[in-house]
This record gives C-alpha cells, structure tokens and sequence, in this order.
C-alpha cells in the first residue's frame, strides 16, 4: 500500500467541490500542506476543521494541487486499486461492442474513468500511452505492467509529448516502453473502413479518435451521396474516407501540414483507387476558404474541425473570433440545401457558446440554418457528471438555405 505522505487542509468554504466529487483542487483553495509531499506523492485532503474529505496525488508546481483518487479513506491506493481502475475502464469499452469493426478507440480518459492525468489509447494490436501528471508518471512502470498482463497487446508505446507536461514540472518523454515497435504507418480499423496512422508523430496519439461516431453519422449515404465536399483541417482524412464509402462527389481536402494531407490521399485511395479527381490543398484553412469565395467556388457540405482555439479561459473572445469567421466563410461556400458539419474541441468554448457563434455567423452571411442534430465526443470518451471538463469536443450538424 502506497503511503500517504502529507495532510493538504483547504481554506473555508473551499471543500464543496471535493464533497461534489470534482477531482481537481486548485492551489487557490489550499491553506496549509503538512508533511513534506514530493510531486505525486499521496496526500489526504481535510477541511478546516480536520475532517477527512479525499485522497490524491499532490505537486506543488501545479495550479491543479491534487488530482483525487479517492473519497474513502479506507480504501488502500495499492496495485489492485490501479488493476481495478484499469479494469473497469476496459470493461466500459467492452460494453460498447466496437470490435470486430473497430479496433482503435480510447481505453482510458483520464479523470472520466478515475485515472487522472492518463490516456490509453488502442491502435489494433498496439497501445499508445500519455502519462500527463507527475502522479502517474510516479507510477508510470505498475500501470504498463498491469496494462500489459491485461490487454496483452503487441506493444506500449509512450506518446507524452504534450505541453500540458511543463505545467507539471514535466519534460516531454516519448518512446517504446515495453514489446514490439509499431509499424510505420500502423494500420487501423473503424466501422469497417481502415486508416494508416502514424501513431510515433501523429497528432494527439495518432488520429482524432473522438471523431468516430460524427464520421458515421455524417458519412451516411443518404447525406453526401454525388455531392461535392470540402473538408477543413482535413488532417489525415478521416470524413473524407467516410465520404469516399458513401460515393461523393468531388472531395476538397485542406490541411496546413503536406504529410498529413498525403497519408489523407493514401487513406482514401486504399479504399478507392478510382478516387483521382479529388482534390489536396496545403496551406492556411482561413486563407484557402477566402481564396475560394474569391473564386466563387460551391459545395454541397463542408466539413470544419479545427484544432482547439481556445487553451485557456482567457482565450475565449479571440478564439470566438476565429470561429465565427471559419464558420462564415464556410457558410458563404456552401450550396442552399448544403450541409455544415461544425465542431469546436476548445473545452472552453461551450455547445452554447459555439452556437451562439453559429448564430452569429449565419446573420452576417445572411443565410438560414437549420440544426440537424447535436454532435459530441465518441463514448469512449466518456463524460463523468462530476468533472464537466470532460466533456470537449462539440459540433453540429447542419442544413443551410
């Protein structure tokens, strides 16, 4: 059993988020730290009048103080309460029934399946890894091990090349930690259809998992079938082969890096090679979209998934900006009777927020949208009612006049 190596008492009238369950506590709740905790160790967390609330794992170079584990102080932070954890995570995934037609989808989500700081994600037979706190760097070797004897995949390999690091006391680490390297590119399948990935540079770990469910919903035939597309921060091309399944018309694919863009004509290729009309653009997305309202260019669906705008709460009214004017353009590109398939990942930016800018954007192009359905991060990004920071990604699907 792990020791717990300090007493973190808040400050009054600070305990309510612990009681609520969020997992986070913040370093301007704290009011004294007794002991002396090194970055991940164990610390239980009282309130003012000494009364127990939780157990985490501490770092003094963080604004988020403690990450909870626990809000038993009976329950002993030992290899059968990280095997636990890890076990209930999978048995989610299992539950969702994804295999045989997908093999890549997210195995742990952090803070949402009560590992906070930890992202496994399945690539076929591999496992990619992001250890993002010093509390499970601390425990970085237990949880390989455990994942494993548990998945027994062909390899582990570490991707935590992630800024979030540094505000950590973290440098960035990325590696094979234990069995075969995976192939370059490495093969995956979802709903089917298969994709190359790069899971050693990739971004993220490799390929916008969370997407997986709006590919579906958006690639059906009955939307996109012979229609011409645009496909915006296109990266490797994960709508534009959903697209591809669904015979489109014309596929217009934008994307600020030549590599991804490549690997986006070798996805879509593998599953038609008659596809050779369509179309790679590389260059600044806002740039390339005012170039072809220039050029008076129409589409019959547009699909923008930027990268996240927004990193901090600060960022807000900039990054609405910068929203607000992608989602304009697109709306002056597109067809009446077109669809708009919209997202924001900024975990700051809120659904209402992004349709508000919507909204926005729709009076200044003088255009009507209809709202189609609501889109969201798959369900292997699952979102924990205690900790709302769960849940980032969010879009719409739209019809537009």
């Amino acid at each position: 059993m792990e020791a717990i190596t300090g007493v973190l008492t808040l400050k009054a009238g600070r305990e309510k988020p612990v009681r609520n369950f969020h997992p986070w506590i913040f370093s301007g709740a704290v009011d004294r730290v007794e002991g002396s905790p090194a970055p991940g160790d164990l610390v239980a967390v009282n309130d003012q009048h000494g009364r127990y609330l939780a157990t985490g794992y501490y770092n003094p170079h963080s604004q988020i103080r403690v990450r909870l584990l626990t809000w038993d102080p009976n329950q002993a932070i030992d290899e059968a309460f990280w095997h636990g954890r890890l076990q209930r995570a999978m048995n989610g995934r299992e539950a969702l029934a994804l295999e045989p037609q997908t093999n890549a989808y997210r195995l742990v989500y952090a803070e949402a399946d009560g590992l906070p700081g930890l992202i496994v994600d399945r690539y076929a037979d591999f496992l990619v890894l992001q250890s993002l706190t010093a509390g499970i760097e601390k425990r970085k070797e237990i949880l390989v091990q455990i994942l494993a004897e548990m998945v027994r995949p062909n390899g582990i390999l570490e991707r935590s090349d992630a800024a979030v690091r540094e505000k950590e006391g973290l440098t960035e680490t990325s590696g094979l930690l234990c069995g075969q390297e995976p192939p370059r590119p490495l093969m995956i399948r979802e709903n089917g259809l298969e994709f190359a990935v790069d899971v050693y540079q990739g971004h993220k770990t490799g390929f916008y998992l969370d997407q997986r469910d709006n590919r579906a919903i958006f690639g059906r035939r009955e939307w996109i079938e012979g229609k011409r597309l645009l496909n915006v921060f296109a990266y490797t091309g994960g709508f534009s082969v959903y697209a591809a399944a669904a015979d489109a018309g014309q596929i217009t694919n934008i994307d600020s890096s030549i590599p991804a863009l490549e690997t986006a004509e070798q996805n879509v290729l593998h599953l038609a090679p008659q596809r050779t009309a369509d179309e790679y653009i590389a260059g600044d997305a806002f740039e390339v979209l005012r170039y072809l309202r220039e050029e008076r260019e129409l589409y019959e669906a547009v699909i923008l998934d930027p990268p996240k705008f927004a990193h901090r709460q600060g960022d807000v009214q900039r990054a609405s900006r910068g929203y607000k004017d992608l989602n304009l353009l697109a709306l002056q590109l597109l067809q009446p009777g077109g669809l708009l398939a919209t997202f924001s990942c900024s975990g700051h930016i809120s659904a209402d927020l992004l349709q508000k800018i919507l909204f926005g954007a729709a009076v200044d192009a003088r255009r009507e949208v209809q709202i189609l359905a609501p889109l969201a991060q798959g369900a292997d990004h699952l979102v924990l009612l205690t900790f709302p920071e769960s849940a980032y990604l969010k879009g719409f699907l739209c019809r537009v006049w």
